[in-house]
């Protein structure tokens, strides 16, 4: 399979703007990205400073909306388009809780308009790889893993929303015969990450001697996935996996919140030495627990494993240390992210949304 321009949505967030570096950098692709990204709270364009002027022929930015369908139209005829890959998503299960509307218009009426898009321009269109969550199979107790065949129960706005958008994706393969493909993901952690998830923020609360926040018993267990994994694992599904299916992606990293912030805490206490003497451990602090939190999630991966020959590269402490050491590196990125800097640069370049 050959893309030449490839809609990639959400690409200025944090793992569309890795995978986006990942692909420009891959040897067997050879084709352009059209990056579409709003450029909301998460969506950082400083994610990919440099990408513009290092490939200048294979990458155009577009700021918009996936929920403006004509807008969405038009960049589909202008370019040629013949796949996308859709990432953009609302994200944040907290933020879902508060306010759950803007992940519903995002997640479901979003992916609708682009499967729309690409059913109705469909004679060269080659492939819609959809990327979802874990989250939308809901909570597993201390045994078992969830697989392909696992039943939908989502817990929050945000994993319903992606639950509908996975359906919607499901249906217009089987309706109208659209190559789709789609995979469901653990939890990813590495550079570039928004500091409003658990890694970055007990990294960067760490590193700044801030409180080190952990919900309610800290046992909530997840699989983390490192993201350049998950990267070379989305391209593999996109280049060899079967129509219409659905591939798992896990990093076969299990781990409880509270092991996660203690490893962070040990990692940074060798790495940068407190002038106290006192471990950063002794800064977790316990907080009340958020509604609906899944107790554990943990993915089987075997049918990518077996069928497309897909495993992680890292372990969780190779690609933790390395995922600290990034943001010990980049206090800038820190700095503007925390501040709101960037979003004011983003104005003054790019003003508001095409429309």
């Amino acid at each position: 399979m050959e893309i030449k321009n490839l809609i990639l949505t959400g690409g200025c967030g944090f793992i569309g703007s890795n995978f986006i570096r990942y692909l420009l950098e891959a040897p067997d692709f050879t084709g352009r990205i059209i990056n579409v990204d709003k450029l909301t709270y998460a969506g950082n364009i400083e994610n990919l400073s440099g990408i513009g002027e290092r490939y200048p022929d294979r990458y155009i930015f577009q700021r918009a909306d996936i929920c403006d369908l004509d807008l969405m139209r038009d960049i589909f005829l202008r370019y040629n388009v013949d796949a996308i890959c859709h990432f953009a998503a609302e994200s944040h299960v907290d933020r879902s809780i508060k306010h759950p509307k803007g992940f519903i218009h995002t997640n479901v009426i979003g992916t609708f308009n682009l499967l729309e898009i690409a059913r109705t321009n469909a004679e060269n269109f080659v492939l819609f790889h959809h990327i979802s969550t874990d989250e939308v199979y809901g909570s597993l107790g201390l045994e078992g893993y969830f697989t392909e065949a696992s039943p939908y129960r989502p817990n929050s706005p945000y994993s319903a929303s992606k639950a509908a958008s996975d359906h919607l994706v499901r249906a217009y393969h089987k309706t109208y015969g659209l190559p789709t493909t789609i995979s469901n993901c653990s939890n990813n952690y590495g550079p570039y990450q928004f500091p409003e998830k658990l890694i970055p923020l007990i990294i960067i609360n760490a590193m700044q001697g801030k409180p080190l926040p952990v919900y309610g018993d800290g046992k909530n267990v997840r699989d983390w996935l490192y993201v350049r994994d998950h990267c070379e694992a989305v391209w593999t599904v996109m280049q060899a996996g079967r129509r219409g299916e659905t591939y798992n992606i896990g990093g076969n990293s299990e781990m409880e919140n509270i092991v996660i912030v203690e490893m962070i805490c040990d990692l940074l206490d060798e790495i940068i030495p407190p002038s106290t003497g006192r471990s950063r451990r002794e800064m977790i602090t316990f907080v009340k627990d958020r509604p609906g939190h899944d107790r554990r999630y943990a993915i089987d991966f075997s049918k990518l494993r077996e069928e497309l020959h897909w495993d992680p590269r890292e372990s969780f402490a190779s690609g933790l240390r390395k995922t600290i050491l990034w943001y010990l590196d980049n206090g800038p990125w820190i700095d503007r992210v925390q501040s709101g800097a960037y979003q004011t640069w983003i104005a003054e370049q790019y003003g508001e949304p095409e429309s």
